[in-house]
């Protein structure tokens, strides 16, 4: 009988680690089916580059995945019984829990890699009129919005982290004729060294940005967003990129997960409560170094997602454990398409003096992303060609299996 593992969604996270299972792992002993409602791989971190009208390589699962073993079930995921080790599904056109096209998926091994979405923080009005880019559709529906904007109309970029950051340099880069603004709950670039924080003012001077610095926003309207100390900003379009908030379905599971509904995991990946469930990427909470949570990012997904594969694939044919420690080296923010800063950190990720600035850092934060999308497109390559033999007992058990390894 064929040991049973599905991966619920297809994000960096998800595809690599079906990628890297079929690449570890014997078809005889295995069946790897990777669940995703659509067809083609999103490079989430160039959301921003869609919502300014830039058209992204289509890359379908469908090329990606061939030859692989790896089985594509276009469907969404609409429950996880942890207890039963099912999950259930929809597909395409199906629409509620009891919506034709509704089915149950059994597994022996289950990789959770949902992921994120973004986060409206219970701000009064956020959800009726601002826009977000955490995914295409989003960004599809700011690309409109903002294409049928005249000149002199007023965008705000409501968050002062790196997706804030690259939003609004590339609207403001894309379109001059705008006022772009950005509203931060902190100083603009606080967490940037001094050189960071300096270089990231020039390129906010050169394109023309207005940032709000200090202001936390307490309301959005349809022409103007409200901060905390009662001032109200002009906005024609709001952008929200306040922060992400996971999936909701794993808290309605018998998970143990946090607050923030991560499902809490061990050193592999491997989810506390249920051992045949490992999470990966933003539906985690991962340790990094000091004992601090990884941040909810490509930079910290894709280890977790070659740690889960590595740890499922020895537990199932008895090899060595994965024993490598998830650290950061740098942030990498586009600034436009021209200019970009490359922030070197420790490997807790404080920022450090060390920076990277201008076209060299642009060049060099293309080539990371071109460098995540290859590696999603080429899952299984890399790595060795040699896959090891599930043995009966463990196809059969599961990978609860040694559940003390």
């Amino acid at each position: 009988m064929l040991h049973r593992i599905v991966v619920l969604g297809a994000g960096y996270t998800g595809a690599i680690a079906a990628g890297r299972l079929a690449r570890r792992l014997r078809r005889e002993d295995v069946a790897i089916t990777l669940v995703n409602a659509e067809p083609d791989f999103v490079e989430r971190v160039r959301m921003h580059q869609v919502a300014t009208g830039q058209d992204l390589k289509r890359r379908p699962f469908s090329e990606m995945f061939a030859g692989t073993g790896v089985e594509l079930r276009l469907a969404r995921v609409t429950g996880v019984d942890v207890d039963r080790k099912t999950v259930t599904v929809i597909d395409g056109n199906g629409t509620g829990p009891t919506a034709p096209g509704s089915e149950e998926l059994p597994y022996d091994t289950l990789v959770y890699a949902l992921g994120s979405r973004w986060n409206a923080q219970g701000v009064p009005g956020t959800a009726e009129h601002a826009y977000e880019i955490a995914g295409r559709p989003g960004a599809l529906r700011l690309r409109d919005r903002l294409a049928r904007l005249d000149a002199g109309q007023s965008v705000v970029v409501v968050g002062g982290g790196l997706t804030g950051l690259e939003a609004a340099t590339e609207i403001a880069e894309a379109r001059p004729d705008l006022d772009v603004a950005l509203a931060a709950r902190g100083g603009l670039g606080d967490w940037l060294s001094p050189k960071g924080r300096e270089h990231l003012r020039k390129v906010f001077g050169r394109l023309g940005i207005t940032a709000y610095e200090h202001a936390a926003v307490t309301g959005v309207d349809a022409d103007h967003v409200t901060t905390a100390d009662g001032k109200a900003i002009p906005a024609a379009v709001t952008v929200w990129t306040a922060g992400f908030a996971v999936h909701p379905i794993a808290r309605a599971t018998a998970l143990e997960v946090t607050g923030t509904g991560q499902i809490v995991v061990d050193g592999t990946m491997r989810s506390v409560s249920h051992p045949d469930v490992y999470a990966i990427g933003d539906a985690a909470m991962v340790m990094g170094p000091g004992e601090k949570p990884l941040r909810m990012s490509c930079a910290s997904g894709t280890p977790t997602a070659w740690q889960a594969a590595d740890a499922i694939a020895a537990r199932l044919t008895g090899g060595k454990l994965p024993n490598v420690s998830i650290r950061y080296f740098n942030q990498c923010i586009s600034l436009g398409r021209k200019e970009g800063l490359i922030q070197y950190v420790t490997a807790d990720d404080r920022a450090v003096q060390a920076v990277l600035t201008g076209r060299l850092a642009a060049v060099y934060k293309e080539l990371i992303c071109k460098s995540a999308a290859w590696g999603v497109a080429n899952p299984t390559l890399g790595l060795p060609t040699r896959r090891r033999r599930v043995t009966r007992e463990r196809a059969a058990t599961g990978s609860a299996v040694k559940a003390s390894a």
